[in-house]
């Protein structure tokens, strides 16, 4: 699957691009990295889309080094693209007009935390697991869990989800306020440390989920929550997938608090099994956990097996061992490497859609009708609770005519979810992978307001060119 650079999108001018990287290595010195191996790394190189790589690479250390990036750049009109850990999956780090990309991992400091008022203020390149090891010891916790160790900065340019959603909702439901750098290098701040705010328009959720096309997030103030006192996790079986989707609408509908809840098909059940050694029933199955004092858990728990039971769901067993509870959740986090695990030297992209919760257990028994009528493999993992799936197809890129059905099964995947009044996608994002999808989603009068938006806050189109909204 190849992306070709729009037909809006241009290099910069060759003496254009010199004079920048001339500046840059006068403002950075060794800082400033131009080797091809490591513009590739900042590349995408995840799924299948091609790697793009920028002209040139700047490891960030403070936003006044945003800054002056932004600057130069601006002056040349050179594209500028912000990278955290390079773990989004629909090329959005990708460079298709050239440019210099922004490394911000070292960008990576806590420079605030009030316990008291449950949020802290941290830089862009702090990572989650970084973030939740520096507040375990004064007892709190950041929620959100998209499986890969990304950055915060990347998380909230992306809105990104995972697992704990149901219940703690995704990046746009916790970031509280954002430090912007613009596009004249000057800076942006879009709310406080309030919990709630009705000053002026919403600038802090107009730039999460913005991937980096408006501007480049230089400061995060998070919500935080306080680490519960007990986490149960539970798995549970099922004889069908549409069982396993019913027990979750009647656990939601009936107000049962998961923290967690989280569908395998069997074909992932078998993915795991095979590369975490475990020992799951291998038909359709439900990953849970639950937060709260241990009579809350151990209520919640009995109350979900009373349903399972309803459902056709099998044997259901608890653990509030942490040991046991890590090595659940790993072997879900491990999803995508034990599918990859199937099939050596196939590639492997991951897509997700998202449907209101009602119509989940449709939307994927059609989407494995149709694996199995196209003869593709592709288990399935899906955030149930917010009828989020995905779907990790394996094709063998050298035979065109597997890529080919790869192709329409990801097209015919989108085309159903939206159909269902859902999405293209719940959390990976557009990027250049799902830009085509846009229009029959939200219509051509959202789309001319998007790219209104993008041309008053990036007049001259530096900021991640190519992304999001495609060319009129």
């Amino acid at each position: 699957m190849n992306i070709t650079i729009a037909e809006n999108l241009k290099r910069p001018e060759p003496k254009a691009l010199a004079s920048t990287l001339e500046q840059l290595a006068a403002r950075f010195g060794n800082r400033l990295v131009t080797s091809l191996a490591v513009r590739e790394q900042h590349g995408h190189t995840t799924t299948w889309l091609q790697n793009q790589p920028p002209d040139a690479v700047v490891m960030a250390q403070e936003t006044a080094d945003i800054q002056d990036v932004v600057r130069i750049c601006a002056k040349n009109g050179v594209p500028v693209i912000a990278f955290g850990t390079g773990t989004s999956l629909e090329g959005q780090v990708n460079a298709p007009a050239g440019g210099v990309c922004i490394d911000l991992r070292d960008m990576n400091k806590v420079l605030a935390v009030h316990a008291e008022d449950l949020d802290c203020v941290i830089e862009p390149g702090v990572t989650r697991k970084a973030l939740n090891e520096y507040l375990r010891d004064q007892g709190l916790f950041f929620p959100i869990d998209p499986g890969a160790d990304a950055s915060l900065g990347g998380m909230a340019s992306t809105r990104a989800s995972g697992t704990n959603a149901v219940r703690y909702g995704t990046m746009r439901d916790n970031v509280l306020a954002l430090k912007v750098v613009r596009g004249d290098g000057e800076i942006i701040t879009t709310g406080t440390r309030a919990k709630k705010s009705s000053a002026g328009y919403d600038l802090t959720h107009l730039f999460i989920g913005a991937e980096g096309t408006l501007g480049i997030i230089s400061e995060i103030t998070l919500k935080l929550r306080g680490i519960p006192e007990t986490i149960a996790a539970a798995a549970c079986s099922f004889e069908t997938v549409r069982g396993a989707c019913q027990a979750v609408i009647l656990a939601i509908q009936t107000g049962i608090p998961v923290a967690r809840i989280e569908l395998l098909n069997t074909a992932q059940v078998k993915c795991c099994n095979a590369y975490s050694k475990l020992t799951l029933p291998e038909t359709p199955l439900l990953l849970l956990e639950f937060h709260g004092t241990a009579a809350d858990v151990a209520e919640q728990s009995r109350n979900f097996g009373e349903i399972a039971i309803e459902c056709g769901g099998g044997d259901f067993t608890w653990t509030t061992k942490p040991e046991d509870r890590t090595k659940l959740w790993q072997a879900r986090h491990d999803a995508y490497w034990s599918v990859k695990a199937l099939r050596p030297g196939a590639g492997v992209v991951a897509t997700d859609v998202c449907v209101p919760i009602s119509r989940l257990a449709d939307c994927v028994g059609e989407t494995e009708d149709d694996l199995e009528r196209l003869n593709l493999m592709s288990p399935i993992v899906g955030h149930v609770g917010d009828g989020n799936f995905h779907c990790s197809l394996l094709c063998d890129v050298n035979d065109a005519d597997e890529m080919a059905r790869g192709e329409e099964f990801m097209h015919r995947l989108v085309e159903r979810a939206q159909a269902m009044d859902g999405t293209c996608t719940g959390e990976h994002g557009i990027g250049q992978g799902k830009q085509k999808y846009l229009k029959a989603e939200l219509g051509a009068e959202a789309l001319d307001a998007m790219r209104a938006l993008k041309r008053a806050l990036d007049p001259q189109n530096i900021f991640n060119p190519g992304k999001i909204v495609p060319a009129a």
